[in-house]
């Protein structure tokens, strides 16, 4: 699954003018480490391997953090097979995470 987001150098030229970057990339952290345990939480358990290969992976200077998990089967498990119904983890953390961001960064923002 792919997220694009636009607007990334117009929020950090907003941020950079407005306050230490150092705020962004607690919020940045905070949300990624609880969306890592979010998606853990709902991936489906036979062996945890799964749950386990969960991992966050913070880059370009703290400002992204990227889970993934990094077993071969993880998208048979998101998406399904033609022999297998879809459990979806990755996604559905996400979509539970996404408001507490943005709300998180326009509360830096105010």
């Amino acid at each position: 699954m792919r997220i694009k987001i636009t607007g990334m150098n117009e929020l950090r030229t907003g941020l950079d003018k407005r306050m230490d970057l150092k705020a962004v990339r607690t919020v940045v952290q905070k949300n990624g480490a609880d969306l890592q345990r979010n998606a853990q939480e709902k991936a489906p358990v036979d062996t945890g391997t799964l749950r386990r290969s969960i991992g966050l992976d913070l880059t370009d200077s703290g400002l992204t953090a990227t889970i993934a998990p990094t077993v071969e089967y993880a998208p048979y498990q998101e998406y399904g097979t033609r022999y297998m119904d879809a459990q979806p983890f990755v996604g559905p953390a996400f979509n539970e995470q996404k408001n507490k961001f943005v709300n998180d960064m326009k509360k830096l923002v105010k």
